[in-house]
């Protein structure tokens, strides 16, 4: 296995005002699984086949180990690509799917006996091996996608949102299945997803793009508890951040008759009179003597359970979600009393929205 290095690596497609991937920098380290995640056009699946050679860079290079690859032909990469479709030979029986590159390869038949029944213990298909892909369903296709990947034994495994035609359950099951494999092999794995969830479960590190742009790359906790601007921060999370234009007052951000404090030092340096705050909807604390909220919809997930409403602010209703206690959840309409965490708050700036500090509770 080896890494993988974008420089400055982008792709401007014909007639198009600004490039689909702007400027990549970005290191895979050996054995890393990598996900690359962002709302749809963001550059994503775009930057990932510019690695396996499907489009061509307008500037900038693509490395694997110290190897250029950035002009040399997709089959000359070594590398292995897992599609969201499967892609796999109707006419042919799932041993036959698997090892189908290496008789392209004109390699031994002995050799891709081996590796296709390895590859069938690790995934599971060992008593698939002569069925066709009809008889399939569509975890056990994806499952012969990903064991077609693994005999070839490629320097680097790409895969492009693998488990959007699943069912929620088999997601589920297959996201793990991924997950132990890219251990057992030892592999370096750079996966597409729009699914922040897979993103955040699957991944060693994230990286967020947005218009093309690099936003952050950093493991899921810390852009879970850092999130270096508004974009990430309302784009990561589950139910999404709840953010709040606020304007600055003497000691801090005023959120109605309460006053979130932030450290002078921060406040030195804020130049607009307002700022971006937000909060995650577990830092969201219900207490009878908080600010009014209207339950407008409640999400019951089992042990957890989400109130989605709205707070006036400043004369005008804002949404605002809170955790609440699953076992006695609010009813819609109903009028709960919520206070902001004030040492779980995130600050960031009005003006560009990146990130400025943590404010102090």
């Amino acid at each position: 296995m080896s890494s993988v290095t974008y420089e400055g690596a982008t792709r401007t497609f014909p007639g198009q005002p600004r490039p689909a991937v702007d400027s990549l920098d970005l290191e895979i380290a050996q054995g890393e699984l990598l996900v690359l995640v962002g709302p749809s056009g963001c550059g994503k699946s775009t930057s990932l086949r510019m690695l396996a050679g499907l489009e061509d860079l307008s500037s900038g290079r693509i490395m694997i180990g110290d190897r250029d690859i950035t002009h040399v032909e997709p089959k000359a990469r070594d590398i292995a690509m897992v599609f969201q479709n499967y892609a796999l030979y109707p006419h042919m029986t799932v041993g036959e799917n698997m090892g189908f590159a290496l008789k392209v390869a004109r390699v031994s038949r002995s050799e891709i006996v081996r590796r296709v029944q390895e590859a069938a213990v690790m995934l599971d298909l060992t008593d698939l091996l002569e069925r066709r892909p009809k008889a399939l369903s569509g975890g056990q296709r994806q499952r012969v996608a990903m064991g077609r990947a693994i005999v070839r034994s490629p320097q680097v495994f790409l895969m492009d949102e693998p488990l959007s035609n699943l069912d929620a359950k088999l997601r589920v099951q297959t996201r793990a299945q991924i997950a132990q494999l890219q251990r057992n092999l030892d592999a370096t794995m750079v996966y597409v997803t729009h699914d922040q969830v897979e993103a955040m479960t699957l991944g060693d590190r994230v990286a967020v793009l947005r218009d093309g742009i690099l936003q952050q790359c950093d493991t899921p906790r810390r852009i879970y508890d850092r999130p270096a601007n508004v974009f990430v921060a309302g784009f990561l999370g589950s139910p999404a951040m709840n953010l709040f234009d606020l304007k600055l007052v003497d000691g801090g951000a005023q959120f109605n008759d309460v006053i979130v404090p932030i450290t002078r030092s921060v406040l030195d340096q804020v130049d607009d009179a307002t700022v971006t705050l937000g909060i995650r909807p577990e830092d969201v604390i219900v207490d009878a003597t908080g600010i009014p909220l209207v339950v407008d919809v409640v999400e019951e997930l089992g042990a957890d359970a989400y109130a989605y409403g709205h707070v006036e602010l400043n004369g005008s209703p804002v949404p605002l979600v809170a955790r609440v206690d699953w076992r006695t959840p609010p009813e819609f309409g109903e009028t709960l009393h919520v206070r902001l965490d004030g040492s779980r708050t995130h600050l960031f700036s009005a003006h560009d929205g990146s990130r400025l500090a943590q404010p102090l509770g």
